[in-house]
């Protein structure tokens, strides 16, 4: 395992000393170390944490909390890898146990939402051979020249390996070439945790740490924006999390193509991880807060609701986050098979604009590049509920 560093902060006579010190620099507007992140892991209390992160979230979207209308399409859940922590996958053997969608499957399912106001369709899925460049040039194609204005964000650097790999192309070329074919964005999937000595034991055979990085640099070097994610709460430590926001943030000095952090929280069921006890809402909110701290060259910090519940996805609206994703419309299955609270992840706007509205903050919808669509009002809110079969949602006062 990672060795702990040996860092000269006091852990008892000067605590309040130390914390404070933080705190200046977070107020200030200065970068914090690592030795300071790790610091506010082990010995901040949560008040303090979710006072600084919040001072940073207000510095960047003021009052905003942000969502968008989307959908998702997974051509797959069967996979060449086999990731300890993956409930989703299917490997080759249970593929029957899986859904393996057809061009045409994939476009019946785009042409379902014609006649809704979603502006972003997220694809992401399984590995295997027969989705390769040329099928997703196509798929990506093929739905520009039916919505051209949906944007396209999809795949990972995962599957974006395995697929240039396989045509002998280089992460440059491949990534121009999907920009040319509709890419318009890349999710932050297939992260996990960068440091090799826990990504081989979780994910040991798709793409490094350093391939990740790479994909989203090549990305990046022609104009995209894409997002970041974090795997915590099984394995790791607070370095290997540190450690992991490092290497982001470093990139982003560099390349300034990312819009938005993602922290996914570990869930253990139906997986080979099984036995490690999950995180506690603690441990999520700490983590939350010392991501927005930290990552101070990220303009935005996601909580995914799919995966935390609805209920925790508003609570960490006070530790710094400032995006809760989007509709969904129960169109991804990769949370609730490994035991998310979320059996069925469908929120309408109504239901995202109350649960922003009832914390006191301003729901805003927005576009993948965080273009504003619209600012609700409490006015907007009473027409929604009149739009929708509408239920109402238990919120956090």
């Amino acid at each position: 395992m990672m060795q702990s560093q040996q860092y000269s902060y006091p852990l008892e006579n000067d605590q309040n000393e130390t914390i404070f010190s933080i705190e200046q620099k977070v107020k200030g507007g200065q970068r914090i170390s690592n030795e300071d992140a790790l610091y506010l892991y082990e010995h901040a209390s949560l008040g303090q944490l979710a006072q600084m992160a919040e001072t940073v979230r207000f510095r960047k979207s003021g009052n905003k909390v942000f969502f968008n209308r989307n959908f998702h399409l997974e051509p797959t859940n069967v996979c060449i890898y086999s990731c300890a922590f993956c409930s989703y996958s299917r490997i080759i053997k249970q593929r029957t146990d899986g859904w393996e969608l057809s061009m045409d499957d994939m476009m019946d399912i785009v042409k379902k939402y014609d006649d809704q106001p979603v502006t972003e369709i997220h694809i992401v899925g399984g590995v295997m051979p027969q989705y390769d460049v040329k099928f997703y040039s196509e798929l990506f194609t093929r739905i520009k020249k039916h919505r051209p204005e949906l944007h396209v964000k999809a795949l990972t650097p995962v599957e974006y390996h395995y697929i240039f790999k396989k045509e002998k192309i280089s992460y440059d070329e491949g990534m121009k070439l999907m920009m040319d074919a509709g890419l318009d964005s890349i999710p932050g999937g297939g992260a996990e945790i960068f440091h090799p000595e826990i990504r081989e034991q979780i994910a040991g055979d798709k793409c490094t740490g350093q391939q990740w990085l790479d994909m989203h640099k090549a990305w990046h070097k022609i104009g995209g924006r894409s997002n970041a994610t974090m795997l915590y709460g099984h394995i790791e430590s607070f370095e290997h999390r540190i450690d992991h926001m490092d290497k982001l943030r470093q990139l982003q000095d560099e390349t300034g193509g990312f819009q938005t952090f993602i922290p996914l929280k570990f869930l253990n069921e139906n997986n080979e991880m099984s036995h490690i006890k999950q995180s506690s809402v603690l441990d999520d909110m700490r983590n939350y807060a010392v991501g927005r701290i930290y990552l101070d060259n990220f303009d935005h910090l996601k909580a995914y609701w799919p995966m935390l519940g609805r209920d925790m996805a508003q609570m960490s609206l006070s530790f710094g986050v400032d995006d809760l994703d989007g509709t969904i419309d129960d169109t991804t299955k990769i949370y609730s098979m490994a035991g998310s609270e979320e059996q069925n992840p469908t929120m309408n706007t109504a239901d995202l604009v109350t649960m922003i509205e009832a914390v006191h903050r301003e729901a805003v919808e927005r576009d993948t590049l965080y273009n504003v669509v619209k600012a609700y009002t409490k006015d907007d809110l009473s027409e929604l509920k009149n739009q929708y079969d509408y239920y109402s949602l238990p919120v956090v006062n």
